[in-house]
């Protein structure tokens, strides 16, 4: 076995032996050591990846154009880089990690899930027990979704809470890619009540395709894979003093939860929607429990 400079490059290496250290060098003394320490392994693995591949100029202008390409499709509407990370799995990986960390701190709140390419800032605030339907579909089955936001520690439920939702219509589209659709459909912010609970009506999701239109889309052509997403909902849940939950939940009967494009999936946001009968604005209902975990204020 060759020996080795540090960086994983042999010294009988075809490619300069020093190179990559000498890049990680460049690294000055204002830096952070996590700055410092992120970087440094980003560089080494970068160039490790390169060397292992022995990649062309045209492989590496063929990842520059992609990296362009979602740049120039990315907006305050759609985040089209986050998409080619959401289909490496390297978002999921990331909020893996993130759930990881906080269960061995015993700080273990409602399951988490990737944020995805389609959250709004700015969608509306609603009352509780109104819909976020604005465009009625005919092959849609309307939902009652409610549940009681609860603090970890005290198992007490929690007033004032944000509970920012959104889903794509059953056409598979979300309402900024969709010029049909009424601004901010099937979006909306509720507050939790002095009982900690939220309501509103929504649509059963639909499992879609994730678009084809850039280069996460042309990605999975290249790798040969379905862009099919499991039916879902997305879910942010905030409020000063704890720490955010971003989630999504999935349809216990969608046929995509073994295979999501994009790794998302988790057992314990498998969801199952019951009928409800005595509701004449929605035909199923889901009761979804939040647990959201208190800032620690010694750290």
């Amino acid at each position: 076995m060759s020996a080795t400079n540090g960086n994983g490059v042999g010294a009988d290496s075809r490619f300069d032996p020093n190179f990559t250290q000498h890049v990680i060098n460049a690294t000055g003394p204002k830096a952070s050591p996590r700055m410092r320490k992120v970087m440094g392994s980003l560089i080494k693995h970068m160039h490790d990846f390169a060397r292992e591949n022995e990649l062309t100029v045209e492989e590496w202008m063929a990842g520059v154009n992609m990296m362009n390409w979602a740049g120039k499709m990315s907006d305050e509407k759609r985040n089209e880089g986050q998409l080619i990370c959401d289909v490496l799995g390297l978002e999921s990986l990331v909020d893996e990690i993130t759930f990881k960390l906080a269960s061995e701190a015993n700080d273990l709140a409602t399951a988490s899930a990737i944020l995805g390419p389609f959250w709004r800032h700015d969608a509306p605030e609603l009352a509780n027990e109104s819909t976020i339907i604005l465009n009625p579909v005919d092959d849609g089955e309307v939902a009652y979704m409610h549940g009681v936001v609860r603090d970890l520690k005290t198992n007490e439920p929690v007033a004032n809470v944000t509970v920012d939702v959104w889903q794509a219509s059953t056409n598979g589209l979300y309402e900024q890619q969709d010029k049909d659709q009424a601004d901010c459909n099937l979006r909306g912010k509720f507050t939790t009540d002095a009982n900690g609970r939220y309501a509103f009506y929504c649509l059963r999701p639909t499992p879609y395709p994730v678009p084809n239109d850039g280069p996460a889309g042309k990605l999975l052509e290249l790798l040969d894979r379905h862009p099919y997403r499991p039916a879902h909902i997305h879910l942010i849940v905030t409020k000063e003093g704890y720490k955010p939950v971003t989630t999504q939940i999935f349809d216990s009967e969608d046929k995509y939860l073994e295979n999501d494009s994009v790794f998302a999936v988790k057992d314990q946001l498998v969801v199952e929607f019951k009928p409800l009968k005595g509701n004449p604005k929605a035909t199923l209902e889901l009761d979804y429990p939040v647990v959201i975990v208190p800032v620690d204020k010694s750290l």
